[in-house]
């Protein structure tokens, strides 16, 4: 891929916010490094836009697939935003979830975003250019009974936040947002086998309103974007409520279901 413009690398491209935030950036005059398993719904994406695509099919919960993506981003010099969206959800409690399938959605929301980041953000600094999104949820601040994909998206904010950190002391203009929505119309929660109807229409919003808030919140370089006031308020509460107040409402709020 040559060419004048910047590059955005979006992993899990081929749908739902992914989907969205390519759009969105190749209308901000990115080109793109599209990222995901399934190649023809990444061809079919890359053949709508209006700028240079370049697709990666990859299953970002093996090894090999990730060396590889990151390969590919520590020798793009022209890389200057990492959209780490690639995540599934569960809506089944830890003890009834396969081994397996739980190690597979740490290796993605964990080890496969820290080592894409690592990949890509030292080039980022040489350059004094650059900004890393991380999407994480809502329901990394609210820890609920046998909740692995929320304590995923908390590791996610812990680390964005540190990473954060570390740039601002070292003086580098590189940004890192996390991203934590709520409930997203996508196809995230068909995945995860969640009837949509569980929860009230005046808490999902859509993909579009999302990644518009979360650019407009990289354009002036904050750190956590919560879309929507709902979810701002919901956070701010869990903030504010001490672990034993927001464990005894977890326990007796109905099960949670994986928002984003």
């Amino acid at each position: 891929m040559s060419s004048n413009r910047p590059l955005a690398a979006v992993t899990g491209a081929s749908a739902g916010l992914g989907a969205t935030f390519a759009r969105k950036l190749a209308a901000r005059g990115y080109d793109l490094l599209l990222i995901a398993r399934r190649r023809d719904r990444l061809e079919q994406l890359a053949a709508e836009l209006p700028v240079q695509c370049e697709i990666i099919q990859a299953d970002l919960t093996k090894d090999d697939e990730v060396d590889k993506v990151a390969a590919r981003l520590r020798e793009a010099a022209n890389l200057e935003l990492l959209v780490n969206n690639a995540g599934f959800g569960t809506i089944t409690r830890f003890l009834q979830t396969p081994p397996a399938l739980a190690e597979s959605m740490h290796r993605l929301h964990i080890l496969a975003l820290m080592r894409l980041t690592h990949a890509a953000v030292p080039g980022m600094v040489a350059r004094s250019k650059g900004a890393v999104i991380n999407v994480a949820s809502v329901a990394g601040f609210w820890l609920s009974p046998g909740g692995i994909y929320s304590a995923s998206k908390q590791w996610v904010n812990a680390f964005s936040e540190c990473l954060y950190m570390e740039l601002k002391q070292a003086g580098s203009p590189v940004r890192v947002q996390a991203l934590c929505p709520g409930f997203t119309y996508t196809e995230f929660h068909d995945v995860a086998n969640m009837d949509r109807g569980a929860i009230p229409k005046s808490w999902w919003f859509d993909a579009d309103f999302v990644v518009e808030e979360s650019l407009r919140g990289l354009d002036k370089g904050k750190l956590f974007v919560v879309p929507s006031l709902r979810y701002k308020f919901v956070v701010w509460l869990s903030g504010l409520l001490p672990r034993c107040c927001r464990q005894w409402l977890a326990l007796r709020l109905p099960k949670r279901r994986p928002m984003r």
